[in-house]
């Protein structure tokens, strides 16, 4: 499987997904690493790596339907089987959802706490359990179909940073467990059409 991956940041996913490929625990090739970002973190671990990477970046476009073009055809261009997006803060438009499949992982258990601030959101509500999520992305914001999640206890006291980080190591090793899944064909992931609309989604 071709797997491509977009990044905003630090790009740790990435590299929960590097250091497995290298570990031979996953099946697949990382085709290309992507940014909306120049010089992010996430971008030199994927050049550490030896793997291809390019940058769309917003404002280098007049309006978000160009840019959105020109990420479509930047990733294109790698001819992925999948996309991740993993750490990407931007949203897409629906040409690059219906043309490829693309997963997301987000640190709540959705449809609960969707958006860029899961985990204040959970503290600030007074959940005692959060998780992450993996799920298809499509013209919403984190309303895609599920395909795993994982609870997570929150420790009373506990602040923002300290979950988030708990989180993400769950999240990574989440991620990884899908992604496998995924390449060897015992789960599926079609396109989303719509926001609302059907997706072949399957998971074991």
């Amino acid at each position: 499987m071709r797997l491509l991956v977009m990044v905003s940041g630090s790009g740790t996913g990435l590299q929960s997904v590097l250091d497995a490929v290298a570990a031979g625990s996953l099946p697949l090739t990382v085709v290309a690493v992507g940014s909306d970002v120049p010089g992010c973190s996430g971008l030199d671990r994927a050049a550490r790596a030896g793997v291809p990477t390019f940058t769309v970046a917003r404002n280098a476009f007049a309006d978000r339907a160009a840019w959105n073009d020109a990420l479509e055809a930047a990733i294109a261009e790698h001819e992925p089987d999948l996309v991740l997006f993993a750490g990407f803060m931007r949203i897409v438009g629906p040409g690059v959802v219906r043309r490829f499949r693309i997963i997301n992982t987000h640190p709540a258990l959705l449809p609960a706490f969707p958006g860029a601030h899961g985990v204040r959101d959970a503290l600030a509500y007074g959940a005692k359990v959060t998780g992450v999520t993996v799920h298809l992305v499509d013209d919403g914001v984190d309303t895609g179909p599920i395909l795993a999640q994982r609870a997570v206890d929150i420790a009373p006291g506990e602040g923002e940073e300290s979950l988030h980080e708990r989180l993400k190591a769950v999240e990574h090793r989440l991620l990884v467990e899908v992604l496998a899944e995924l390449a060897t064909g015992h789960a599926d992931a079609s396109p989303a059409e719509t926001a609302t609309g059907p997706a072949d989604v399957s998971v074991r």
